[in-house]
């Protein structure tokens, strides 16, 4: 089968290494002569695939002993609810900030169990930018302050974390890291929880993931569903149910994967550059455009659009038959989108970004 280079935002591309260790233990796992998938979840085989999962991550993202890191089935959206289920404690608002469609999504929810005070909000510009942080009008008496790092679908990335220190007392951040996770450094101590879908820089879709501080644990709001404590899930590490089993083998191999090649100051340094490939084309033509405001333009989701939207057909034709594909932009905005997450290699920037000068050359 003819390479392709796989750009969608998710599911998304996965490190061919981690798939070919994952086929060769379809059938075996480390001799104990069953699948993972097979596996119960409480066994010996399991467990100890679990407990290094949480331990590489641990080890990866710098994540102190204080905060108890969740492994969830349910999907990101699913902390949509979960969020102000577990961290209104007793109050009655929270401030958001609406940066995007998944912003969005989160504030619509949140208003089902509380006041929610939109903080700062890019839609004036149909959120092709992050608001900077002193024109926020953040809420001393919010349970918590919420914001999307980097919004998949309008590829607008925060590139720096809020401070609340000085601003809104010991008002815990919250963050919906699911397109950004792992793509760089972290200091996990600057929020008081994170949550991602494992399905764009950590491992297959199925598989959620929460890192939260330990004190913010244990009151939630009445009537709360078993299933959406997070100290349930916290007092018995992940297994109150069975969790999503082999997604969360398939993130292990992923974070070894990540380990092997230098950690996430590595990615860093490598996500810069395949993004550096794609804005400098931009930047160096009229014939593609990209909406959002430079100095926020995501490492990880790249929109853009032609000068002549009549062409997007025949762009994503030939691009299809080059090998590039999952390149059609989100149906709420339209256009092109390149997703280049920790697992796209910098050959696959390097072979889009040809393509477009050729067509741009061909379409002049």
């Amino acid at each position: 089968m003819e390479h392709i280079f796989n750009f969608s935002a998710g599911p998304a591309i996965l490190p061919a290494e981690v798939l070919q260790q994952a086929r060769d233990e379809m059938l075996d796992w480390h001799g104990s002569g069953m699948s993972v998938m097979e596996m119960s979840h409480r066994g010996k085989e399991f467990m100890s695939i679990a407990a290094k999962v949480e331990a590489d991550l641990r080890e990866l993202a710098g994540i102190p002993d204080n905060y108890k890191v969740l492994f969830l089935s349910g999907g990101a959206s699913s902390q949509f609810a979960m969020v102000p289920m577990n961290l209104l404690r007793g109050k009655k608002s929270a401030d958001y900030v609406n940066t995007g469609e998944w912003s969005k999504k989160a504030i619509k929810e949140a208003k089902k169990y509380c006041a929610v005070n939109i903080s700062a909000s890019s839609e004036d510009t149909n959120f092709t930018y992050a608001p900077a942080q002193d024109k926020w009008m953040l809420d001393p008496a919010a349970a918590y302050v919420h914001y999307t790092p980097n919004e998949t679908i309008g590829g607008v990335e925060f590139n720096w974390v809020p401070d609340l220190s000085l601003v809104n007392g010991n008002v815990p951040l919250v963050a919906d890291m699911s397109s950004s996770i792992l793509s760089r450094p972290l200091d996990v101590t600057r929020f008081g929880l994170i949550y991602a879908g494992a399905q764009k820089n950590m491992g297959p879709a199925g598989l959620t993931i929460v890192i939260v501080r330990e004190d913010l644990l244990g009151t939630v709001v009445p009537g709360t569903p078993t299933m959406f404590d997070y100290k349930i899930h916290a007092d018995n590490d992940s297994m109150y149910n069975t969790p999503p089993t082999y997604a969360m083998y398939i993130m292990g191999l992923v974070l070894e994967w990540l380990k092997r090649n230098g950690g996430l100051v590595a990615m860093e340094k490598i996500n810069i550059a395949k993004a550096g490939l794609l804005y400098d084309l931009f930047a160096a033509t009229d014939f593609y455009h990209c909406p959002v405001a430079e100095s926020d333009r995501s490492r990880m989701n790249v929109p853009f659009t032609l000068k002549d939207a009549a062409l997007d057909g025949v762009f994503l034709q030939q691009a299809q038959a080059r090998g590039l594909i999952q390149l059609k932009g989100h149906r709420s905005v339209g256009g092109m989108r390149a997703s280049i997450y920790n697992a796209m290699p910098i050959e696959g920037v390097a072979a889009l970004v040809k393509f477009m000068k050729e067509f741009a050359s061909n379409h002049a």
